[in-house]
């Protein structure tokens, strides 16, 4: 509109320009936080978790979201815990049971419940165990399950995932637990009757109420808060 700057003025804006450019910038990067048009969530899960519910709710919010970069790590539920502890992960999506702790907020997103699976083996005797290794949530829960039927719970064989024990009972190496949503029909079918009914599960979000969440993080807790099925 006509308006220069004077000498003076001139020779001021040489030494703040730059930074009023950095400032302008950084508004820019922070409404595309805002709008969800850029961020990275770090995300730790367990095998269960991930393939019960967590790719289905993470395909709808990345259609909603595209720009928001995700990054999953696979672990045991305590290792998903221990992520969150360590600031690898920003929320963890694990399956009970697991020690949360105090400062810590949980949400149960998902319950389910483990078939006693097994082939061909099943008519023989001494048939060996599968199950997930120690330190794990599957493990720790079978332990107790059998301890409170005063039996001794200790596997033959050890699966490094979940997706493992299917494809070893189906080759007779043992009979295991697997989670029932993941068995196929004939599977399911074919289970084996336990005369006591096996605990149920749960798949829960975890994250830490003390730390500061990112705008995308927080969206994807409030996505997957709100996809609950029961």
């Amino acid at each position: 509109r006509g308006i220069t700057l004077t000498p003076e003025g001139e020779r001021l804006y040489e030494h703040v320009a730059a930074g009023c450019e950095q400032f302008s910038a950084g508004e820019c990067e922070l409404a595309k936080d805002k709008g969800l048009e850029r961020g990275l969530i770090n995300i730790g899960a367990s095998e269960t978790a991930l393939r019960l519910i967590l790719l289905d709710r993470l395909e709808t919010f990345h259609e909603t979201y595209p720009h928001v970069r995700l990054k999953i790590s696979n672990h045991s539920s305590p290792q998903a815990i221990a992520a969150l502890e360590n600031g690898l992960a920003d929320i963890s999506v694990i399956t009970t049971p697991v020690t949360i702790p105090k400062n810590y907020h949980k949400e149960s997103l998902y319950s389910f419940r483990e078939l006693l699976i097994g082939g061909i083996i099943c008519r023989l005797k001494n048939i060996p165990f599968i199950c997930l290794g120690n330190d794990t949530a599957t493990r720790n829960l079978y332990i107790e399950f059998f301890l409170n039927h005063h039996l001794q719970f200790a596997p033959d064989m050890e699966a490094a995932t979940t997706d493992q024990v299917l494809p070893m009972v189906e080759h007779n190496l043992g009979i295991g637990f697997y989670p029932e949503d993941l068995c196929a029909a004939s599977i399911t079918s074919g289970s084996i009757r336990l005369v006591e009914p096996l605990p149920e599960r749960e798949v829960c979000l975890v994250w830490d109420k003390g730390r500061p969440l990112s705008i995308a993080a927080k969206k994807l807790i409030d996505t997957l808060k709100h996809s609950i099925l029961f």
